[in-house]
């Protein structure tokens, strides 16, 4: 496996009522080269990770509308991608939508803890894409069994290529399909509808660390 032959597999999926941002272009927000960039912007994380040796992925559930279907990277909005180089070192990732930039709470929790880890996890999701409502691309809902079975052996091949050992499960989707790859698996609350600090303190419990009060790493606060 290699970062461009991985892409170009996740690209190729399609099924309906999920939005691939890797091959589909959104009428309403993207610009005309959107897929071309995300397919970059995941790219280049994964080379980074691969040169940092990242051995850990923070696993989420899919790609939000708000969050991971404009920028092609779990856990992470547009708000946050100019950091993405400051965490991971040649991952320059660019906007691939029009208008203003769109911000996910998610995300900010997510990117407030991790910016304080001496290595940092790959971000992935168990389902690497957007499913939708029916007629209603701008919602989000869980993925069908049927959907999950496409990514079994993206996410074997990505976990076996990093030579992941340790999968933490943000929220509990994550937690059980997970043990199948044969690795560490743990688990820490997901930190929407009230689970900011226990998703804060398990994440610290886990990697060592105090971050019960992270610092706010806005993008208008970073210098490059």
């Amino acid at each position: 496996m290699t970062p461009n032959s991985f892409v170009q597999e996740m690209s190729r999926i399609d099924l309906p009522d999920v939005f691939n941002p890797y091959s589909q272009i959104c009428d309403v927000y993207d610009k005309a080269d959107a897929p071309e960039k995300r397919r970059r912007n995941l790219r280049l994380l994964l080379s980074a990770a691969k040169q940092l040796e990242v051995d850990t992925i923070w696993m989420g559930r899919d790609l939000g509308y708000r969050g991971g279907r404009r920028t092609g990277l779990a856990l992470t909005d547009e708000r946050h991608l100019p950091m993405m180089q400051r965490v991971y070192p040649g991952s320059a990732s660019v906007k691939t939508t029009r208008g203003p930039e769109v911000a996910e709470r998610t995300a900010a929790e997510i990117w407030a803890v991790l910016c304080q880890l001496d290595k940092p996890p790959l971000l992935w999701n168990v389902f690497p894409f957007h499913p939708h409502e029916s007629g209603d691309p701008f919602t989000n809902r869980r993925f069908i069994a049927r959907e999950l079975r496409c990514v079994d052996e993206l996410n074997a091949a990505l976990i076996s290529w990093l030579g992941i050992r340790r999968i933490i499960s943000i929220g509990q989707d994550a937690a059980s399909y997970a043990k199948k790859f044969g690795v560490e698996v743990a688990c820490v609350r997901h930190p929407s509808y009230g689970g900011v600090k226990d998703f804060r303190r398990g994440i610290g419990h886990l990697h060592g660390i105090d971050v019960t009060k992270p610092v706010n790493f806005s993008s208008q606060t970073m210098l490059f």
